[in-house]
């Protein structure tokens, strides 16, 4: 007996201590809400909704004069975008051809960049290196720089009398007129061997109203010169980096390594690069993000010229919407690209997942454990 009267009132208070703790809880959940809801309602105004706006802009025939929600606006469905994928005419070659340019751009921007970014952090991580501040700031000098202005300086570098072709007729180079020359490299490469013209099945036909000639043409002379610039001015951003990442390899792992008689490219290969790899997944994340979204240069230097071989979605979005005063098509075109980025960094995240580790099941297929 004594022992249950004893027993009886340590039960009690377990009750109240709960709702207590609870009630704390609820109060910290409340307050949370309360701190992050400016935060939400200035992305719902300022991101969220001109997005919602913008897509719906996307299934109209809005020329930009009045509000694009009234009822004299000519809604139009998905239109748009068909024009752009299935409907043969001038919007779907124009897209097509920005897709291609975009494509090769992509193609040869993010892999020299994240070569040379890595490279040049390589180069700063030594340890028997001198002046790392000076080249630290050398290297990253390119990429604090206005867009707009380096872009005009090279403007003046790759004129027909500028510094490049000066410097190629030293070597006995005829120097091609880099912003009005619209040939393709891989199609420059297979004339110099005697290939001008494309067979009959690369020339007669191809997908989404362009030839598998014009598809494999490769990047133009001019897009080669935006590609130049791209390349110089981006990579010091990522070998910062690459080098925060560089930073935290533990020093024992490559001692141990060498100890173990591993060669400079093994300790490289098998130590550093798989240490640095949420920094490359970054670098190349953004890197592609960044590609698929190039404006300014294009802009400044050619405005998608020669024969629209500079031509992107970005550049082509602006111009159909603000220049051809087609806001339902630039719209259409923005959020095509939207979604190709969107599946090019999934892809690119599954390509680089590791496939050692164990898959997680679902949390529905977990087995629960024995006993419990």
């Amino acid at each position: 007996m004594a022992t249950e009267a004893l027993a009886a009132p340590a039960s009690t208070p377990a009750g109240p201590s709960r709702r207590r703790r609870g009630g704390v809880r609820g109060n910290e959940n409340i307050a949370g809400w309360l701190f992050v809801a400016p935060v939400i309602v200035i992305l719902g105004l300022f991101m969220l909704l001109p997005i919602l706006m913008a897509l719906w802009v996307s299934l109209t025939d809005w020329n930009g004069q009045g509000s694009p929600f009234t009822s004299d606006v000519p809604f139009v469905g998905a239109k748009n975008y068909t024009r752009l994928f299935v409907e043969d005419g001038l919007d779907r070659r124009d897209f097509m051809t920005s897709i291609r340019n975009n494509m090769y751009y992509v193609g040869i921007v993010v892999p020299v960049q994240t070569a040379l970014a890595l490279g040049l952090a390589l180069i700063v991580n030594n340890r028997m290196l001198k002046g790392k501040g000076f080249f630290r700031s050398a290297f990253y000098f390119p990429s604090v720089t206005s867009s707009v202005a380096i872009s005009v300086v090279f403007l003046f570098l790759f004129a027909n009398s500028g510094a490049v072709n000066r410097l190629l007729a030293l070597f006995g180079i005829d120097g091609p007129e880099w912003f009005a020359d619209s040939r393709g490299v891989l199609h420059l490469l297979l004339g110099v061997v005697g290939v001008d013209s494309g067979p009959a099945a690369l020339s007669s036909g191809g997908p989404f109203g362009l030839t598998w000639w014009d598809w494999l043409s490769g990047p133009s002379v001019a897009m080669t010169s935006i590609i130049c610039l791209v390349i110089w001015t981006t990579s010091g951003t990522f070998m910062l980096i690459f080098l925060a990442a560089l930073q935290n390899v533990p020093v024992a792992l490559d001692e141990a390594s060498m100890l173990d008689g591993a060669s400079r490219w093994q300790r490289f290969r098998h130590v550093t690069l798989p240490m640095i790899k949420p920094a490359t997944f970054l670098v190349l994340t953004l890197g592609l993000i960044g590609c698929w979204q190039v404006f300014d240069q294009v802009y400044v230097m050619s405005q998608g010229d020669p024969a629209k071989t500079t031509l992107t979605p970005a550049y082509l979005s602006y111009r159909t919407a603000f220049v051809d005063f087609n806001y339902g098509s630039g719209a259409a075109i923005s959020f095509v690209l939207f979604l190709i980025i969107i599946t090019f960094t999934l892809l690119q995240r599954w390509v680089m997942a590791d496939r050692d580790q164990p898959r997680r099941g679902r949390w529905w297929r977990r087995r629960v454990p024995e006993g419990s």
